[in-house]
């Protein structure tokens, strides 16, 4: 499971693994608003991390940041580790 620290949002910490096939699983925010971020794993359960991180890359809540976006940083820091 791969674990990614935030900044700027409520949620504190997103981890989550991807399969063999670049397809994210098991995500979970510690923190945050629980509809919102129990909304957003519901939607990316399964799917190719690229495309999670092209879509939710740059959206807005607050200090310039989200949690959907800093899921698209928490991508990219996966596949940097890599």
């Amino acid at each position: 499971m791969f674990t990614y620290e935030t900044f700027g949002t409520c949620s504190r910490r997103i981890s989550f693994d991807v399969d063999e096939d670049g397809n994210l699983h098991n995500l979970q925010f510690a923190g945050g608003c629980h509809g919102n971020t129990q909304g957003v794993a519901l939607l990316a359960e399964g799917r190719n991390i690229d495309e999670i991180e092209k879509i939710l890359s740059g959206v807005q809540c607050r200090n310039g940041t989200s949690c959907p976006d800093q899921l698209s940083k928490a991508i990219a820091a996966y596949k940097k580790s890599k």
